[in-house]
Order: C-alpha cells, then structure tokens, then sequence
C-alpha cells in the first residue's frame, strides 16, 4: 500500500512538474513573413511613421503577441490582412512599454460583421451595432471583434478612431483589476486627479457638443479613456493642436511614464 501510495506521489509530482513546465514554457514567435510587410507599410500608419530600427521592433512584437495569443475567426476563414491588423492594434498601444505581454487575453474571435449584446451576428436589426468588446463571465480573457469594424480602423484614415485599438486600450485600463477610465498603472498616482478634472471637463464638453471627440467618448469615463486613446494614435498631431493638455496626459500614459 506504501509503494502503491509512493508511485502514485510520484507520478502526480511528475504530472504537475510537466504541466508546470509545458504552462510556463515559452513559445519562439515565427519569423515576420515578407508577404506581410507591404500590409503594413500600406494600411498602418503608426507603422509607416517609425524609423527602420522601430519597424523591425514593431514586427517583432507584432509575432509574439500572435505566438501568445489565438486569432481565430468565426464564420468565415482567417486572412493575413485580419492577422496583420489584430497585431498591429495590440501592439500599437504599447509599443512603447519594451517586452510587455498581454496576461489579461488568451483570444480574439473575429466576427464577420456586427454584433448585438448576445453575440449575434447574422440576425436584422438595429440592434447589430457592436464592433467590439472585451469580454466578461465564461469569456474572460477573450476579445471580440468585428471583421467589418477591424477593417474600417485601418481603411479611413482620415477619421479618429479604430475599434481594435479602442479595445486593447480597454486591456491596459483593467491593468489594475478593474475596466473604470483611471488606468493608474499608466498614469502614476500623481496624476489621477489631474486626469479626472480633465475628463469631468472634456466629457461635459463632449455632451454639449462643443467638442470634437466622438460622442461615444461622452458616455462613460471608461469609453472615454478609449475613444481619447483612439484619436491619439490615430491622429496625433490634429488631437496635440486641438486638445494639447489632454495630449501631453496620454502621452505620459503610452510614450513617456510607463
């Protein structure tokens, strides 16, 4: 009964040593496929924008975030433009953060268009406006896009937001353990009250349409802080003319104070 007890210690220890190991075991990313880089330099202008060195960096952490994490698309088959533009919008956020990883997100589901609150896609309806989410209960760690939405982020260039991106910037804001518009982490504590006069005052502006952030942004401060981060990667220079003390507060979040 002794031995018989031993040997089966011994083959737990073993099991949960593999399975320790197997977890914790980091995967090598595949190297950039050449195909890709025309997407890139094509459709991604944060990308076209970097120096030679941060384009390769960029790519780099463009590979492990997809070694990292699954793409997978829903009704439809995946295509390198889908993969391209998931990555990029992960990595666009924090490029500027070196070796970060997404610990909260283990999948993106690709829809083929939008979506209602009940994750459907293929019925009529008003109610189909949902281009992404980040989700909750039995889709924790798991991102829900849009093909439709994804596309068009990268499409118009000449608009302020990009659904993708508005939904990792959700990600960095649930650093701290809770989705709310005050992403700490970012900020540092000394410049919490300063951010939430700031977004008190931008979002009243935004209600009483005296402002050009999308309306979107005027709902809540946690859709604030995204549609802010949306029109500051997407248009820098026109959001660092019109609205350059709210610029310099999210330049402290993604280039300089992390």
């Amino acid at each position: 009964m002794i031995i018989l007890f031993l040997l089966a210690g011994l083959a737990l220890f073993v099991f949960m040593g593999y399975g320790l190991f197997t977890l914790s075991r980091k995967r090598t990313p595949d190297p950039f496929p050449s195909t890709w880089e025309s997407l890139l330099s094509d459709e991604v202008l944060f990308y076209k924008e970097l120096t030679p060195k941060k384009k390769e960096f960029f790519k780099k952490r463009m590979m492990a975030f997809l070694t990292e994490v699954n793409v997978e698309a829903v009704g439809f088959d995946l295509s390198d433009k889908d993969k391209v533009f998931v990555a990029a919008s992960a990595v666009i956020p924090i490029f500027n953060f070196g070796d970060w990883h997404y610990n909260n997100l283990d999948t993106v589901l690709i829809y083929p268009d939008y979506f209602n609150a009940n994750l459907e896609y293929h019925s009529e309806g008003e109610d189909r406006i949902i281009g992404g989410m980040v989700g909750t209960g039995q889709f924790e760690n798991h991102m829900i896009l849009s093909r439709k939405a994804l596309h068009f982020g990268f499409n118009n260039k000449t608009d302020k937001g990009n659904t993708a991106i508005h939904e990792f910037v959700h990600l960095l804001d649930k650093m701290d353990g809770e989705v709310d518009g005050i992403p700490e982490q970012l900020l540092g504590k000394e410049n919490i009250v300063p951010w939430l006069d700031m977004m008190h005052t931008e979002m009243e502006a935004i209600n009483n349409d005296t402002s050009d952030i999308r309306k979107y942004g005027g709902t809540s401060k946690i859709e604030f802080f995204a549609v802010a981060a949306e029109y500051f990667f997407e248009r820098p220079d026109l959001f660092k003319r019109k609205h350059p003390e709210l610029y310099k507060m999210l330049e402290v979040c993604f280039v300089t104070g992390y």
